[in-house]
């Protein structure tokens, strides 16, 4: 029934009722008496009552549908209205779940398309801090140290600590060049790429243990990245913003039979901050292969980041394997091996795109 007749039907039963009233025995006097009186008012109240709660409950859906629209999250994809009954509500209802499904496909699609030009940004900034300013630094080094070789005694311990300053700043430009491109992600797997990540990241007041389980099983180039973000993210949000001592790593088997990462912290935790640009960065690469990202407090304190990537599927008949719920917009690595689903990076465009800062 559509919502028109719905709410012509409720009010006919209340006039109905007025109606079936003022046909029976209760007569009404002029002036009016006491009891006359009161029963006008209690038929009057009862009308009221019955139209309210049949309005309530013939408007239900629409509330339901509205409380839907204001909690709906695109980075939490899933979540759908539920479709009771027929008629109009039971359509509008249905229309706008179909949207949210449009909405997720291409979300997932423009995302994968950005974040393609992201990790091609960055190689391209990788290598000309190496190539470039790198080289450039190399070249001042040297020459620092032949003039101070040849300057008088008075110049050369001031030299000497521009010579310490330069090659300080050398340093950390290759530090910033292997953030930007994991080389290792690429020559050495995913593993050493971790450890060598929880090497870097680990100071003296900071102590960052990874536990790599052997028997992982293989990912793809494009799920590699992911998980190598993902982690880079998480250790570096503790090590800047938690206040930990003790940061641990895993990467192992989870018990749906997919792979889980974990990034564990004993640091303040989240205290309900509001996520930033580094966790809504994180979410937006796990949907795109299909995975789920909770971010929130451990259980024993801390913060607790857990990626949760699905099984792979059985190799099918053209021997291709993927994901269970590889999810639309899936982005291969630059210069990995396209993925089934997955966006063809040269559809990506120049899309000029900064790298988002690590912060909760």
């Amino acid at each position: 029934m559509s919502l028109y007749g719905r709410v012509l039907l409720l009010n006919a039963a209340v006039l109905a009722l007025a109606a079936g009233l003022l046909l029976g025995p209760v007569t009404v006097s002029t002036p009016v008496r006491l009891g006359e009186a009161v029963v006008v008012l209690c038929g009057l109240v009862l009308m009221l009552v019955l139209n309210a709660a049949l309005l309530r409950i013939g408007l239900a859906p629409l509330g339901r549908l509205g409380r839907a629209m204001a909690t709906v999250d695109l980075l939490k994809p899933g979540a759908r209205a539920e479709v009771t009954g027929r008629g109009e509500i039971a359509d509008l209802t249905a229309a706008y779940n179909a949207m949210l499904d449009r909405l997720e496909t291409e979300r997932a699609t423009s995302t994968g398309r950005v974040l393609t030009a992201q990790e091609a940004e960055r190689q391209r900034i990788a290598r000309e801090l190496h190539d470039e300013v790198g080289q450039t630094l190399t070249a001042v080094l040297l020459q620092l140290k032949h003039t101070a070789d040849h300057a008088p005694r008075e110049l050369r311990e001031d030299l000497r600590q521009a010579q310490e300053t330069t090659r300080a700043s050398l340093e950390e430009i290759r530090r910033i060049a292997r953030r930007l491109r994991p080389g290792v992600l690429e020559e050495l797997g995913l593993h050493s790429a971790l450890r060598s990540l929880a090497g870097e990241l680990s100071t003296a007041r900071l102590r960052v243990t990874a536990h790599l389980a052997p028997g992982t099983a293989p990912l793809d180039p494009a799920t590699e990245l992911v998980v190598y973000r993902v982690a880079q993210e998480g250790l570096t949000n503790a090590a800047r913003h938690s206040g930990a001592a003790h940061v641990e790593l895993r990467l192992g088997p989870a018990p749906d039979g997919g792979t889980r990462l974990l990034v564990r912290d004993d640091g303040r935790g989240t205290a309900g901050a509001a996520e930033g640009a580094g966790i809504g960065g994180m979410r937006e690469r796990a949907l795109l292969v299909g995975a789920l990202l909770r971010v929130g407090p451990g259980e024993t304190g801390g913060t607790e980041v857990r990626l949760d990537l699905p099984a792979r599927r059985p190799a099918g008949p053209g021997g291709g394997t993927g994901t269970e719920a590889a999810a639309p917009g899936v982005v291969p690595a630059p210069g990995a091996a396209p993925v089934p689903g997955a966006v063809p990076a040269s559809d990506a465009g120049p899309v000029p795109v900064p790298t988002p800062g690590h912060e909760r």
